[in-house]
């Protein structure tokens, strides 16, 4: 049982040590953080909470918007002190402009794809007829907004090619407004649909309407903090208010469940997919279009399995499944049959079987299964047949990543993207009668490929397991136990983390920094068993793993400890915060952003109740225990030294809400026991990551690294 005592304001009891500036000047203490005498009772034991006022919305509450007033004011007076900082930040604009193609698509007898001339704050929407046809601009969101924070965030074209829905985003928040335009006229539709978050329209072949799913209006004040329950499908048909959408389907005994809609594209059927948290265990829900009065019937009634819907055959539904196949099946079921059967779990036959490597994604285009699958990491793609043969793999340029590979069944061709460490991001057209790939757009990118070495190495973790670590920087690196080193790691959710360009990587290595990405339990790398093996009571696996790749890097002579640095952003930055306050002699400076700090309370507020999936909860005595054990904010002793830290986050972030890093920055600087800076950047209008503007991108980019060129007490040498 959980309860709290909520009691008078006391002040800091510890004072914080003083963070000095490049030259050896200091800025003081950080602002004094003041604390409350709150305390939890879990399960019979009591748990402190100082800086609970500190979870309040920032957007409310005066007291908190003074405290990111003044935290911010100490952290911009030393960024801005540090000599190379604008060098950085001119050498990662100039870096950053170029060039940035989005994987086309085909719908609607048209042609998509998304681009970036260079520096502009949003990606915009262009439209082609054909491939030899000028693009036009479709939707430019950089109209939007003065200061780029109102980006576009997703997109559904009906399938007459007459009408596109798309949503809008706000200030990083994961709240969509979606509304609807006419392609041909760019006209812009009274339709309006709020209260929608992770969920995307699928249009009925009519083009008179989509379905989709949507929360209830929050409470006034609450958009950004009140947990989304309650989700329901509707149909919206066109140029009706959403007032009067039709309601498809609700559980109102079951508020947790969330909802995913798909008509399939042939028009027959519509498939909802419900899910419960982030596993991908989901039931599986069907009414048939043709029935008007029918309602949705259950066709897989268990979250027990994976069942994500690739396409259909008739009456035959295609998906990828983990039913014993923990690196993935492909598999058929016929509604007709599992209407027969009334299993909770239907009868199926097998399609494409468990491969050697876990299947990534898997989509159905020319009425053929294209099966992306990871090798280490590393994406392979194989074509098989509607029956299972395979017919041929895809070349690609090397190893790294390949996405896309969208499409309808009746298409001949598909489109993808491939990238790796060292390769800017290149799109391909690919042919599904004859097996070629033509390069339609290939990013260039200010530096030369030649001058950097990539390779993939192996550790061993504490318990034996063997964790993959790619490697990158500049040729002819003498590992003399002194390179700045910058490690990143998630380990979560079933994610994995594949090879793939970024400029600010590459900025880091340009400056003569190691970059080193582990693969860490927890991920999706290796499969459900690689995923489970980090999650609830096993978390503190991917703590170990990436300890022992920071290990394995001093052991080899790559850096040491002052100069090994650990970044990671979501549950990433727990990651950070948990390895930082178990091990914060084995670093040199933490960087956790947006991440999950107070692990007793991130189930109370947005979609943290998700997450439960993957990390158990504190209402559950046995994981209260293992939660408490390694929750970053809760395992922060007074006068310890702490490596020098900047902790990152955004005032609308309503993923992780910012309550984390803000009662996990003001603990550690309360506790910090020597004159290492423990600093905290609180973006404004700006919420989890995605849509964030191109120039507050750079500027962040530029702040971290300086961050590290200060405290690591680098030269760098910038173009």
């Amino acid at each position: 049982m959980h309860r709290f005592i909520q009691l008078a304001c006391l002040s800091a009891a510890f004072t914080a040590a003083t963070a000095r500036l490049p030259a050896g000047d200091t800025i003081g203490p950080p602002p004094m953080t003041r604390t409350v005498d709150h305390v939890d009772e879990y399960h019979g034991e009591t748990v402190a909470d100082p800086y609970r006022w500190l979870e309040d919305d920032v957007r409310v509450s005066s007291d908190v918007a003074e405290w990111v007033k003044a935290e911010n004011e100490y952290t911009t007076k030393f960024l801005d002190a540090i000599p190379s900082r604008d060098a950085i930040k001119a050498r990662m604009t100039k870096l950053f402009d170029f060039e940035k193609f989005g994987v086309p698509f085909k719908e609607g007898g048209r042609y998509y794809f998304y681009k970036n001339d260079g520096l502009q704050n949003q990606y915009v929407l262009y439209v082609q007829d054909s491939l030899a046809d000028e693009p036009r601009v479709l939707i430019d969101p950089n109209q939007w907004s003065d200061d780029g924070t109102v980006a576009l965030a997703g997109t559904a074209i009906s399938d007459d090619g007459r009408h596109l829905a798309y949503g809008i985003q706000d200030a990083g928040t994961d709240w969509r407004t979606w509304k609807v335009m006419e392609i041909s006229t760019g006209k812009i539709l009274e339709d309006e649909l709020q209260w929608v978050k992770f969920n995307t329209p699928s249009w009925t072949v009519d083009g008179e309407g989509f379905f989709y799913s949507r929360f209830p209006e929050p409470e006034e004040g609450a958009d950004f903090q009140s947990l989304n329950l309650n989700a329901k499908v509707y149909y919206h048909r066109l140029g009706q208010p959403q007032s009067e959408d039709v309601l498809v389907f609700a559980r109102p005994d079951q508020p947790e469940w969330g909802y995913t809609c798909t008509v399939t594209e042939d028009g027959r059927y519509l498939v909802i997919t419900i899910h419960l948290g982030t596993d991908d265990k989901y039931r599986i829900y069907v009414k048939d279009l043709n029935e008007p009065y029918g309602m949705p019937a259950p066709l897989v009634d268990t979250f027990d399995h994976e069942f994500t819907l690739i396409g259909n055959d008739g009456p035959e539904l295609f998906f990828v499944t983990d039913i014993e196949a923990p690196r993935k099946r492909v598999i058929g079921v016929d509604l007709r049959e599992a209407a027969a059967a009334g299993q909770p779990v239907p009868p199926f036959r097998e399609i494409v079987p468990m491969q050697a490597d876990t299947m990534d994604e898997v989509s159905f285009v020319g009425n053929q299964f294209l099966v992306q699958t990871l090798n280490d990491a590393a994406t392979r793609v194989e074509v098989f047949t509607i029956d299972g043969r395979s017919v041929r793999t895809i070349e690609l340029p090397g190893i790294g990543t390949a996405h896309g590979f969208a499409g309808k069944r009746t298409d001949a061709e598909t489109f993808y993207a491939f990238t790796s460490f060292t390769t800017p991001p290149s799109t391909f057209r690919f042919d599904l009668v004859t097996g070629e790939s033509t390069l339609l757009q290939q990013a260039e990118v200010d530096f030369d490929p030649d001058l950097y070495e990539v390779h993939q190495e192996f550790c061993e973790s504490r318990d034996g397991t063997r964790v993959p670590v790619f490697l990158a920087y500049k040729q002819g690196l003498k590992r003399d136990g002194s390179n700045p080193t910058l490690l990143y790691g998630y380990g979560g959710f079933n994610i994995p983390l594949t090879p793939s360009f970024s400029t600010s990587r590459l900025l880091w290595m340009e400056m003569g920094g190691v970059l080193a990405v582990a693969n860490l339990r927890g991920g999706g790398e290796y499969g459900e068993e690689w995923h489970r093996a980090g999650t609830k009571e096993r978390k503190q696996n991917v703590f170990d793993d990436f300890i022992s790749v920071a290990e394995w890097l001093i052991e080899n002579n790559y850096t040491n400890s002052s100069r090994l640095a650990i970044q990671g952003g979501s549950n990433g930055g727990l990651l950070v915060g948990a390895c930082m306050t178990q091990r914060p002699e084995l670093f040199g400076a933490c960087l956790p952003a947006v991440g999950v700090m107070d692990m007793l309370r991130f189930h109370k507020f947005t979609a943290g109740r998700y997450w439960t999936d993957d990390y158990g909860s504190s209402d559950d005595p046995e994981g209260f225990r293992y939660l408490r054990a390694y929750s970053p904010y809760h395992n922060i002793q007074d006068g310890v030294c702490y490596p020098p830290t900047l902790v990152t986050t955004a005032d609308t972030d309503d993923r992780v809400v910012p309550g984390h890093s803000f009662k996990f920055a003001a603990r550690l600087q309360a506790a910090q026991g020597c004159d290492n800076p423990t600093l905290i950047r609180i973006e404004t209008r700006a919420g989890h990551g995605s849509g964030k503007p191109t120039d507050k991108v750079i500027e962040e980019i530029a702040d971290q690294w300086a961050f590290l060129v200060q405290v690591f007490g680098m030269e760098p040498e910038l173009k």
